[in-house]
């Protein structure tokens, strides 16, 4: 296994995270909190999905699917085109609803495939090139990837959680 399948395989694993997070679950369910500052579901898979958009799409010099495929008309929510969640109120955070788990499932499989595709196409050197030099050290693209499946998958652990304990109730 080469490091890009790696990363694939890991991508892979926050797919079948986020699936399980949303499977079965109503809109209602979705955007259903814990307790008042709780983040919901819905807010979790939309951010988790938006962050890996925004960073895979700015390593790789394109731009996000968020608007190349028109999800941000499909989800029409009152922020700007460009938010990611990061930083998101508690008003903010009840503002993400959706119809159906549909919506953000094949929002993130849209992502997650354009992901893939990208990954499968590095080499390990290209692991290597700095794509964010405000840090000391400097983010390389290896790091940056990392940082997203983490990111990913705490999001979607959080999910999951919640999804748990809304099931028990």
């Amino acid at each position: 296994m080469n490091s890009a399948d790696l990363l694939a395989d890991a991508f892979g694993r926050v797919r079948e995270t986020v699936h399980d997070a949303v499977r079965r679950l109503t809109p209602e369910e979705l955007t259903e909190r814990l307790d008042e500052g709780a983040n919901t579901i819905a807010w979790l898979v939309w951010h988790l999905t938006r962050i890996q958009d925004d960073h895979i799409a700015d390593v790789a010099g394109t731009e996000q699917i968020w608007t190349a495929q028109g999800w941000a008309d499909r989800f029409d929510l009152p922020f700007p085109v460009r938010s990611t969640g990061f930083g998101h109120t508690s008003k903010e955070v009840a503002a993400v609803r959706v119809d159906s788990a549909k919506l953000l499932t094949d929002y993130y499989d849209a992502v997650h495939e354009y992901t893939v595709d990208f990954v499968r196409g590095l080499s390990d050197a290209d692991l290597d090139r700095i794509v964010d030099d405000n840090w000391t050290p400097p983010v390389t693209l290896g790091v940056r990837l990392v940082s997203v499946i983490s990111d990913d998958l705490q999001h979607a652990g959080q999910a999951a959680f919640i999804h748990g304990a809304l099931r028990r109730h």
